[in-house]
């Protein structure tokens, strides 16, 4: 081997191990969780074999797991610019009660489709706009409209649920909750088509930038031009009608609504967000970080049942996944500043 060979060789390796390196620095926060996505699912399948190498479970997982991961994806958004959205769960009913009752009133799905999803959009643009022109904190806002939009559903149905058999066997049923060759529920189509375009839109627009820049520094972010109100209140708008959407998903899953529909997926949704490595002080986040995050969440209660714990567990472990993420953020935050 030549001398000149011998020098590029060395430095070839370099570059490459320069480049390496930078990757892994530029996505620790994806690296991160997918190594923890890795570790915990082989944690489940040496615990529960039988449950965890079943084809069953993985379907089951597909058919539920998107009514919350639907809504998480345009919350990481949210959490990015620095806000927080606690209402989705109560928008969820709300959407549907919209949904409902234009489609009994004129018996076309489509019509409800979009009822559904306007009534998830002006609640979205409500809190927008109170967080934005009134200036109280979005997380004492969403709390209010919380409890706004949950007692306005039972004020509306009078505290009882709605039958939604008659929606079966309609096109928009089966492109919604449908099977693709009898396996692949749709909300889990639903559920990438979303995280895509989310993805497309944080990454690869101009208003994810934005949305980038307003989490990490508000005020530079005036100081460039950037609209930053209107970029936090669109924030609040996807939210809400994703919130919607997913609530008719989950409804026309089980052809049946309950008032309380969206209760059970507030602690669900915000732990995926976290687990995902999105950063309660914004500026950090990543949609594929809340994907594989959803589904870690939405395992977690198979795995306990699985493992032989009982199901008391499952919020415990809810709980505590939350607060070792915003904790582990919160340490990151003061060694960097």
């Amino acid at each position: 081997m030549s001398v000149e060979a011998r020098d590029v060789a060395p430095a070839a390796t370099y570059k490459e191990t320069f480049h390496l390196g930078r990757y892994i620095r530029s996505n620790t926060t994806q690296l991160g969780i997918l190594g923890v996505f890795f570790a915990m699912w082989t944690f489940f399948i040496l615990a529960a074999p039988q449950t965890f190498l079943s084809p069953q479970i993985y379907l089951a997982f597909m058919g539920t797991i998107p009514f919350f991961a639907i809504v998480a994806m345009p919350l990481t958004l949210a959490v990015i610019a620095g806000e927080m959205d606690l209402s989705f769960s109560s928008i969820m009913a709300i959407g549907t009660v919209a949904f409902i009752a234009a489609f009994q009133a004129t018996g076309n799905m489509w019509l409800g489709l979009a009822a559904g999803l306007t009534a998830g959009f002006l609640a979205g643009l409500l809190n927008g706009l109170i967080v934005v022109y009134i200036g109280i904190p979005s997380l004492v806002v969403t709390i209010g409209t919380q409890y706004l939009w949950r007692g306005a559903v039972l004020l509306l149905v009078g505290g009882k649920g709605s039958t939604l058999v008659d929606a079966r066997g309609t096109f928009l049923y089966t492109a919604l909750v449908g099977k693709i060759g009898e396996y692949l529920p749709l909300q889990m189509v639903w559920l990438v088509i979303i995280a895509i375009a989310t993805w497309v839109f944080l990454n690869r627009h101009r208003i994810g930038a934005h949305i980038y820049l307003i989490g990490d520094n508000e005020k530079t972010s005036r100081l460039m031009g950037i609209n930053v109100d209107r970029t936090r209140i669109l924030v609040f708008c996807l939210v809400g009608v994703a919130s919607a959407f997913a609530g008719i998903l989950a409804s026309l899953h089980v052809s049946f609504f309950w008032p309380s529909l969206g209760e059970g997926y507030l602690l669900k949704t915000l732990a995926a967000v976290f687990l995902g490595g999105t950063s309660v002080f914004g500026g950090t986040g990543t949609i594929l970080g809340t994907f594989i995050g959803a589904f870690i969440i939405g395992a977690i209660e198979a795995a306990i049942v699985a493992i032989g714990l009982t199901g008391f567990w499952t919020q415990f472990i809810y709980g505590l996944i939350i607060i070792v993420s915003v904790s582990m953020h919160a340490i990151l935050r003061k060694r960097m500043g």
